[in-house]
This record gives structure tokens, C-alpha cells and sequence, in this order.
């Protein structure tokens, strides 16, 4: 049994742990980081990521002439979360104001301050759809991070292992608590396992081999260990209590270790959890070629363009278009009965509008290459990794003909097969629309309407048909629902404090990231606007970090 103490404990070394460390550390106390992962995933989740940022009338918007406002961010947070009048929301709704406020103001000085840069053309994920009063971002304001998820994530782990070196943290690896300790109904430190040392490469499942075990005390306790994503069993619980049924062959885009067990942990010390069963998976997931963990699913950022066809080969309703709503599209895969979905499309959309979320993915960017980056936007092309996925991935069909396409289509394994005539029938529909300047079919008007933002004229193809001799092959990729946040998470105060069923503060716990639904316990609501998971791991971790270095 081994025994140390400190002023607080952090448990988790993702970015919201990092983050809230180095706050703790340089207010002048002394911080114990744990995590029952080895030094090879620092980070977490967020150095898989894009990096990027939701915020709100920043330099780069101005730029590029996008007038937006506080204002108009509330609007489209209120609108898309979707909030209830419960006690489950009242918190969340108190982070979400504060949240929307740091992203309009302190966030993109604070950052900069730290030597954060981003990617100059903010992306518009969330189009939405459903009116003014529907959900999603009204204008562009996903700011990727120059360097991606790892250059944001060096940016704290720098912190922290200046502090390191000054003495003021102190880093244990392979430590995996299993107990919070109370006295007197306050916290006073943990419990736990010492596990064996693990080799593997980051995100790989690690060995759960026990070689002691340790006990930790301090005053404050901060729990930034995320959320449910890479537990299978707790994933088809919640999904299915979400979305009525789950389906069979659901893709992962989460490590293992991305397994709620400290969610568990703390409801045993009292502390409440709201709104788990609210969650953030994606409709699009292809499984990766290149795979890290278990059925490791990449999310596709497809452009407004592509034709997407239910299991059936039915087209889904407006306007349920790439990444215009998410959670409405999973929905709807649910209701198809089908557990996967299709995208159509010639090699001219799949050049200009193909793209997959992530670091590794995005070499142009995380590898910090202007120029590479600027071509990419301005004269894109099918690069090398796109061709490899083409060539080899298994949800992707390519085709000279419609006919041939569907061919392709009923050959992967595990699908049930389409019928060719309704698949003719939807892109012969679809491609007579296209010939015009103006349609009824409201999918060109948001083409159209995209293509008006600067940078989306180079990324989003010219309104045409997909079944058009000079682009092909014409190419079909099947897409699965895929794991990624818990939207919900222990219930905390604004400032991070956990709480009780009752509403009190178990008084020195506290929750930051996606273990605390990045904020009271659901931050989002019902649904994000993107680019507000690594920010609420900045912000809650932030937020945590200073509360407990005042003391």
C-alpha cells in the first residue's frame, strides 16, 4: 500500500485534467495527477480530435464578413439543447449562459495569451435546418485548431510539466481509483489500484493487471474522467433508453478506457448524475482502415451535397443532409430499422466535400503545413489517405454506372440488399432538380446557401448531377452510427462543485469535462453545436481548476 498526500487530486489526464492541474499548480498549490492510463495517453480524447472551438464573433469571423453575436449564440444553444423546466437542466442552463459568454469574450484572448492559434477559416458544422427557431449554428464558428487536437493539448501538457519540474505536481500513472474517501460527509482523498506497467501504443487497450494498491488524501478531489463512449454494455443501455432500440453493428469512437467507471464511483460517495441517457453519437461512422481499439469508427464531415439513402435505399427527409443535424439523423437510421445507412455521390463531390474528423486524418493542419492547407481548401483533391479508404475501407463502393453502384452496395457484407430501382429512382429525382439555378428540392437551397459562405465556394461542389459521365466513378459509402460523447454526467454547480440528489455540494468534489456533462450535468441539452466538447473540457477544466486553487 502506498500513501501520499497533496492540497488537491486530479484524476484524469485528459485535456480537462490537464487544464485544471496547471490552474490548481500555478495558483501556488500542490496537485497529484492520476490516471489509470500510462503517459502514452495524455490527453485523452481530445488529442484525437480536430481541435476544434466553438466561439463566437471572433477575428477570424470578422474576416470573413460573418456577423455574429452573443446573442445570436444563446439563441441557437437555447433552441438546439432543448432544455427542460426540470431540476435536471437548471445547472446546465446556468453553464450554457456562461459558457456561451466565455466563448464570445475571455476565450480567444485566453487562449492566444497561451500561444493557441487557429486555422484561419472557421467551418460550419450544425447547419441545421428546421427554421429560425430550430436547432443548429446560424453561421460558421468552428475555429480548428492550428496543430489539431494534440497542438491543443501541448499547450497544457507543457503547463503541467513546467509545474512538474517546479514541484508542484506530481504525476502517477497506471493508478486507477476505486474508492472516493468521505469524513464527515467531505471528501478526503481515494482509493485504489496500482496497475501494471502497459506498453501498448496510445488509445490501445491497456492491461488491467493489479500490482497494489494506494491510497491518496487531500482535501479536494477533481474527477475529469469522461464519459461511457468505449463501454459496450453501458452503450447499449443508454442508447437504447435514448433511442428505443440499438442497433447490431454500431461503430466506436472511443478508446476503452472511455468506460464510466468513475461516474459509478462517485454516485457510491452520493454525488448525482443527470441526463445520462442524453448522448452524442454520430449517424456517419466509417469503420477505420488503420484501426486503434475495437471497432474503431471515424465520424465523416461530409459536405451539404451527397445524396443519403436509408438501408432501404429510400432518401432521408429534409433537412436531414450531411451534418445538418445530427442527432435528428440518428434518429432517423433508428426508425428505418436499418442499422446503417448510404451516402451517394460522383468523384467530384467525394474530391471537394469528403472529409473525416481527427487529427490523424487531417495531416495539412496538425502537421502545421500552410501551404499544404491552403491547397487543400482552394484546389482540393482525393489525397493518398482518401484514395486508401476507397480502395481498401469496407464501407466504400465505387462504380461506373448506377447499376454497377448498387451492385457494389448489396455486395458488403452484413447490409440487406437495396432495391436497384428505388436507388435509380432517388438519384434520376435528385439530378433533375439540379439542372436549374432555383429547384424545389430544398437540398440545392442549402447547397446554394452554403456556397455563398467564402471559403465553402472552394469546399462545396457546384449544384450538379450526380450521375454525370464526367465524374466519375460515382461512389457509395455505407455509414453507421457511431459512439463518441455522454452529453449528460454528474450534476455541478457553476463552480464545478458535485452535488447531491438533494442539491448540496458534497464539499471538496468536483467534476470537470465530460464526466460532469461539461457542465451541470448537460450542458448541451438535447443536442451540441459542435466544437463544444474540447471547449467545455477548457472551460469546466478552467473553471474547476480556479475554484480549487482559491481554496
Amino acid at each position: 500500500m502506498t500513501t501520499q498526500s497533496a492540497d488537491a487530486i486530479v484524476i484524469g489526464h485528459g485535456l480537462a485534467g490537464l487544464v485544471a492541474a496547471a490552474e490548481i499548480a500555478e495558483a501556488g498549490r500542490s496537485v497529484i495527477l492520476c490516471d489509470q492510463q500510462g503517459p502514452a495517453d495524455e490527453g485523452g480524447q481530445a488529442f484525437w480530435s480536430y481541435g476544434g472551438l466553438f466561439m463566437v464573433d471572433t477575428p477570424e469571423q470578422r474576416r470573413l464578413g460573418i456577423k455574429d453575436s452573443p446573442d445570436l449564440a444563446l439563441r441557437d444553444w437555447w433552441s438546439s439543447a432543448e432544455f427542460t423546466d426540470g431540476p435536471e437542466d437548471l445547472w446546465a442552463r446556468r453553464w450554457a449562459a456562461r459558457y456561451v459568454e466565455f466563448a464570445a469574450g475571455e476565450k480567444h484572448r485566453w487562449l492566444r495569451g497561451l500561444g493557441w492559434r487557429a486555422y484561419p477559416l472557421p467551418v460550419w458544422p450544425e447547419r441545421g435546418g428546421h427554421g429560425a427557431l430550430g436547432s443548429g449554428n446560424s453561421v460558421p464558428r468552428f475555429h480548428i485548431t492550428w496543430g489539431t487536437g494534440p497542438g491543443l493539448v501541448e499547450i497544457f501538457a507543457a503547463r503541467v510539466r513546467s509545474a512538474v519540474a517546479a514541484g508542484r505536481i506530481r504525476r502517477l500513472h497506471r493508478h486507477r481509483v476505486e474508492e472516493i474517501l468521505l469524513d464527515g460527509g467531505a471528501v478526503s482523498g481515494v482509493r485504489g489500484t496500482r496497475l501494471a506497467a502497459s506498453a501498448g501504443p496510445r488509445g490501445a487497450a491497456s492491461t488491467p493487471d493489479a500490482v497494489g494498491e494506494f491510497v491518496l488524501h487531500a482535501p479536494a478531489v477533481l474527477l475529469a474522467t469522461g464519459g461511457v463512449g468505449g463501454n459496450p454494455h453501458r452503450v447499449r443501455e443508454l442508447f437504447t433508453r435514448s433511442f428505443g432500440s440499438e442497433p447490431t453493428d454500431m461503430l466506436c469512437g472511443n478508446p476503452a478506457y472511455v468506460d464510466g467507471h468513475m461516474l459509478d464511483t462517485a454516485r457510491r460517495a452520493g454525488a448525482a448524475v443527470a441526463n445520462e441517457d442524453r448522448l452524442w453519437f454520430y449517424p456517419d461512422g466509417v469503420r477505420n482502415i488503420d484501426p486503434v481499439w475495437a471497432d474503431h469508427g471515424i465520424h465523416v464531415t461530409a459536405g451539404p451535397s451527397a445524396l443519403w439513402l436509408d438501408g432501404a435505399g429510400v432518401r432521408f427527409p429534409p433537412p436531414l443532409y450531411p451534418n445538418f443535424d445530427t442527432v435528428g439523423a440518428v434518429r432517423h437510421v433508428v426508425a428505418s430499422g436499418f442499422g446503417h445507412s448510404w451516402l451517394i455521390m460522383n468523384s467530384e463531390i467525394f474530391r471537394k466535400e469528403f472529409g473525416m474528423s481527427g487529427q490523424e486524418l487531417n495531416p495539412a493542419v496538425t502537421g502545421r503545413h500552410p501551404w499544404l492547407a491552403a491547397k487543400g481548401t482552394v484546389r482540393p483533391s482525393i489525397s493518398p489517405l482518401w484514395q486508401r479508404f476507397l480502395d481498401e475501407g469496407e464501407d466504400f463502393v465505387t462504380a461506373s454506372s448506377v447499376a454497377e453502384l448498387v451492385d457494389g452496395m448489396n455486395a458488403v457484407p452484413g447490409v440487406a440488399p437495396v432495391d436497384p430501382q428505388v436507388v435509380a429512382r432517388e438519384i434520376s429525382a435528385r439530378d433533375a432538380q439540379a439542372v436549374n439555378a432555383y429547384s424545389k428540392d430544398p437540398q440545392f437551397a442549402a447547397i446554394r446557401n452554403a456556397r455563398r459562405y467564402l471559403p465553402d465556394r472552394f469546399r462545396i461542389a457546384v449544384p450538379s448531377p450526380i450521375d454525370d459521365p464526367r465524374h466519375r466513378p460515382l461512389i457509395a459509402v455505407r455509414l453507421r452510427i457511431t459512439t463518441r460523447k455522454t452529453l449528460g454526467g454528474l450534476l455541478t454547480d457553476t463552480d464545478a462543485r458535485v452535488l447531491r440528489e438533494d442539491g448540496t455540494p458534497i464539499a471538496g468534489l468536483f467534476a470537470a469535462g465530460e464526466a460532469a456533462g461539461f457542465g451541470g450535468g448537460g450542458v448541451h441539452g438535447q443536442r451540441s453545436l459542435e466544437g463544444t466538447f474540447v471547449g467545455g473540457c477548457l472551460f469546466t477544466g478552467r473553471v474547476a481548476g480556479r475554484t480549487i486553487g482559491r481554496g
